[in-house]
């Protein structure tokens, strides 16, 4: 009932200020906010090593996330909402007061509840460390860095464009510098190694079925990155740069560039 009377709320609040910025907040700290309900209820059980080193993690994670996002919103509230929204509420119109709630909040809370079912796992069973606890932990830590560079990586790219476009010169139509280079999107493969590491925690502890909400949150991202791949080639100034970046780019794994005749007939 508690995450049911957030999202009223923070739909409310949307409401009358006509944006939905908050969720991307709500995002960054519900996990936080998990760990430590799952830690502290009466019922909990838990080996101490393996919850202090998932509850640092979860920590890294959201500072991560949130310094990308006010960073990315040059350090301000509120001044925009997720394109995908924007695109939502013109395509329901007079209709997406009520149905933001379901696809903008009660959905996130599924999401969120689910992605981390293995956190609870963690606080539920009292085992001792282990190996694979070991490899868990090196593939969160490694999907945070690879996040934050990517994300950084990102955010230098978009502002060197600004300035070039204030002094009226030609833009960078793609980033193919760093991360990018490898991987079209980077940054939501750092997001998904976290939520596997995090997953083979639950695994590890023998609930396989923990891995029901990351393997969903996959889908979806792998749904978010045709719409924005979909948005790229939308854009003229950039649609036959992407266009070739598709065809010689990994889309999410890190991968060397194939050759422009390997493009041809690459699938990715």
């Amino acid at each position: 009932m508690f995450f049911l009377n957030v999202n009223l709320l923070f739909w409310l609040i949307s409401l009358l200020q006509g944006s939905h910025w908050m969720i991307d907040v709500y995002w960054t700290i519900i996990p936080v906010m998990l760990v430590h309900y799952y830690k502290t209820h009466p019922l909990a059980k838990f080996n101490l090593v393996r919850s202090s080193v998932v509850i640092l993690m979860t920590w890294m994670w959201s500072i991560r996330l949130s310094h990308n996002y006010f960073r990315r919103e040059k350090w301000q509230w509120g001044t925009r909402e997720d394109w995908r929204f924007t695109d939502m509420r013109k395509q329901y119109g007079n209709n997406w007061w009520w149905i933001s709630f379901f696809s903008v909040y009660l959905s996130q809370q599924v999401f969120l509840i689910g992605t981390c079912l293995p956190i609870y796992v963690v606080h539920s069973m009292d085992k001792p460390w282990n190996f694979w606890d070991s490899i868990a932990s090196a593939i969160c830590i490694v999907g945070i860095v690879i996040a934050y560079y990517a994300d950084t990586q990102l955010h230098n790219y978009v502002t060197r464009n600004e300035k070039l476009k204030q002094l009226g010169e030609p833009i960078v139509p793609i980033l193919d510098e760093g991360l990018w280079r490898y991987s079209r999107h980077p940054n939501y493969f750092g997001e998904q190694l976290w939520w596997w590491g995090v997953a083979i925690f639950g695994w590890n502890l023998g609930f396989a079925w923990s891995f029901t909400g990351t393997f969903i949150n996959s889908l979806c991202l792998a749904y978010v990155t045709v719409l924005v791949e979909q948005r790229m080639v939308k854009q003229d100034y950039r649609a036959e740069a992407y266009k070739e970046y598709q065809k010689r780019t990994s889309v999410w794994v890190p991968w060397f560039k194939s050759s422009p005749k390997e493009g041809k007939d690459k699938k990715a």
